[in-house]
C-alpha cells in the first residue's frame, strides 16, 4: 500500500468508525478521523494511531454539505487527496412509527442518507479525475430485512444500498469501486439502549452464537480497501454471523 494514500473515515471517532481507523492506518494510509460531537475520542485516537500513519482529526456534520466541502478542503490540504472513503457516520433511534417526528425523520435521513452521498459527491471529482479510489459505505442488516420500531433507520440504509449499487455502475469505468458493509449486531455504543436480557436473546439468534465486534466489520471495510478486492464493486457485504441469511 502507497504511504501516500488517504482515508477518510466518518463518524471515525469510535466504535465501528475507530476500529476501521485502525485497520487502514496499519495498512499504512494517512487516516483523515471525521467526527461530529466526539472531540476527545478522536484526539485520543489520532495520538494512538500517530506512531502508524499520518492522521488527523476533522470536526464535520455530514448531513451539512458545506461543512462537508469544509472538511474536504482541509484534508486535501494537510494529507491529500481522499483516495478511500468509509461513509460511517450514522445514528440510530427506537421509535414506533407513529411517534416519528418530522425532526427525527429529517435527522436519520439527513446524517446516514444525506451524509453518505455529500461526502461521495465530495470526493468523486479527485478519484475519477485520478481514474482511481474506492467508496465502502456502512450500512445495516435492517436495510436488507427492515426492523420494528426502526422504519426511518431501515429506510436510511436501504437507500444507502441503493445508492451503492447506482454508484458503483455509474463510477465503474472511471476506476472507482463502490461497496458498503451490513453490520449485524455489534457491540458498540450504539447497543446501549439494550439490556443484557436482550443482547442474550440476539446472540441465541445468531448462527455463530455471538454479538459481532467493531474489528469484525473493519476486517472487511479492509479487505474491501485493498487490492485483493479489486474485481469487486456495487456489493452489500454482510457482517452479521448469520443473522440475516
Amino acid at each position: 500500500m502507497s504511504m501516500n494514500k488517504t482515508a477518510l473515515v466518518t463518524g471515525g471517532a469510535k466504535g465501528i468508525g475507530a476500529a476501521i481507523c485502525r485497520e487502514l492506518a496499519k495498512m499504512g494510509y494517512n487516516v483523515a478521523i471525521n467526527y461530529n460531537s466526539s472531540c476527545e475520542a478522536a484526539q485520543s485516537l489520532k495520538a494512538e494511531l500517530s506512531e502508524l500513519a499520518k492522521v488527523n482529526t476533522y470536526q464535520a456534520d455530514v448531513s451539512d454539505s458545506a461543512q462537508v466541502a469544509e472538511m474536504l478542503k482541509s484534508i486535501e490540504q494537510e494529507l491529500g487527496g481522499v483516495d478511500v472513503l468509509v461513509n460511517n457516520a450514522g445514528i440510530a433511534e427506537q421509535a414506533l412509527f407513529t411517534d416519528i417526528t418530522d425532526d427525527m425523520w429529517q435527522k436519520m435521513i439527513g446524517t446516514n442518507l444525506t451524509g453518505t452521498f455529500n461526502c461521495c459527491r465530495g470526493v468523486l471529482p479527485y478519484m475519477i479525475n485520478r481514474k482511481q479510489g474506492v467508496i465502502v459505505n456502512v450500512t445495516s442488516m435492517w436495510g436488507q430485512v427492515g426492523a420494528s420500531m426502526e422504519v426511518h433507520y431501515s429506510a436510511a440504509k436501504a437507500g444507502v444500498e441503493g445508492l451503492t449499487k447506482a454508484l458503483a455502475k455509474e463510477v465503474g469505468l472511471s476506476g472507482v469501486r463502490v461497496n458498503a458493509v451490513s453490520p449485524g449486531v455489534v457491540l458498540t455504543d450504539m447497543m446501549a439502549q439494550f439490556s443484557d436480557e436482550d443482547k442474550a436473546v440476539l446472540r441465541d439468534e445468531t448462527p455463530l452464537n455471538r454479538l459481532g465486534a467493531p474489528e469484525d466489520v473493519a476486517h472487511t471495510v479492509a479487505f474491501l480497501c485493498s487490492d485483493k478486492a479489486e474485481f469487486i464493486t456495487g456489493q452489500i457485504i454482510p457482517v452479521n454471523g448469520g443473522y440475516v441469511i
